[in-house]
């Protein structure tokens, strides 16, 4: 029986505009993607908060993927968290065109009881202060996952370093690994967040894939090329549902589950993009994910005869 996860992160409403489109106050934020995903392995409770402006119907979907929302905070007369932007045509650059934090600025998690013995945790990225409030209030877990981001690594990076300590599994992107460390290379800015102390280093590359440094071993996967990208927006967030969720489906954390984790965040990260929102991720069949897999493993497979 696979592991449960808490997550505590962020649960918004996107308005996104790319090449392909425009959607408002679609769901966002890194709880809600991250679920999506990781409840494609695992069962998953969120812990977030909104405002009583939410359109709570939006969440029907989540739901029937098992994803417990009894975490979620409704504040009264609070708005929700809202973020909009609008991506260059190359989808590698964006605009940020404004970012109303709402009820997500007092944002205060509080670890429903019986959530505190969930035995994996993923702390998205939020406060780092916040972070280490949701570590205090847990019981044991076998696993934690941590995510950041460059605002916190720029305004709390001793925070930051001490929620990296007592984490088992750090994921972040290039851009971050080479900001927390000061280290220009990539692989040599993994190695100095190994001596954070993690014992896993995970960092996205985009379109480039994902590296895993750990002390005795390196892994690197490719992301898949796709022919359409639609929508960016939640793909980190994605890679971190489908990474955890596959460490939670089978129980244990050694070189093989940690290498079969990174290629399912990347399957499901894959189809994130092709729709904006959540849209593709709620749709996808067991039949379309394993398929996928399959184009992964085919996409890296040689012989040297």
């Amino acid at each position: 029986m696979a592991q449960e996860i808490l997550v505590v992160g962020s649960t918004a409403l996107d308005t996104v505009e790319t090449a392909h489109g425009k959607v408002e106050d679609a769901l966002g934020g890194s709880a809600f993607y991250f679920s999506a995903a990781a409840s494609r392995y695992a069962p998953v409770q969120v812990v977030g908060v909104v405002g009583d402006d939410f359109p709570l119907e939006q969440l029907a979907a989540l739901r029937q993927l098992g994803v417990s929302l009894d975490g979620l905070e409704i504040v009264p007369g609070g708005r929700t968290f809202r973020w909009g932007g609008r991506y260059h045509a190359d989808m590698m650059g964006r605009d940020t065109l404004f970012t109303e934090l709402g009820v997500f600025q007092t944002f205060q998690p509080r670890i429903p009881e019986q959530a505190r013995r969930r035995p994996v945790l993923f702390l998205a990225n939020i406060q780092p202060s916040l972070q280490l409030d949701v570590l205090d209030q847990m019981e044991s877990p076998l696993l934690v996952v941590t995510d950041t981001m460059n605002l916190w690594i720029d305004t709390a990076l001793a925070d930051l370093k001490r929620v990296i300590a007592r984490t088992h599994i750090l994921i972040v992107n290039d851009e971050e690994a080479r900001q927390i460390t000061g280290q220009r290379h990539l692989l040599a800015a993994a190695r100095a967040l190994l001596s954070l102390g993690p014992r896993t280093v995970v960092v996205k590359k985009g379109e480039h894939g994902a590296l895993m440094v750990r002390a005795d071993s390196l892994f690197a996967a490719p992301a898949l090329p796709l022919e359409l990208v639609v929508d960016p927006t939640g793909a980190g967030d994605t890679f971190a549902g489908g990474f955890v969720g596959s460490l939670a489906l089978e129980g244990r954390v050694d070189e093989g589950s940690l290498r079969r984790a990174v290629i399912r965040g990347s399957a499901l990260a894959s189809f994130s993009v092709e729709d904006f929102s959540l849209g593709r991720l709620l749709s996808v069949t067991p039949a379309e994910l394993e398929t996928r897999l399959r184009e992964f493993a085919a996409l890296t497979e040689f012989t040297l005869v």
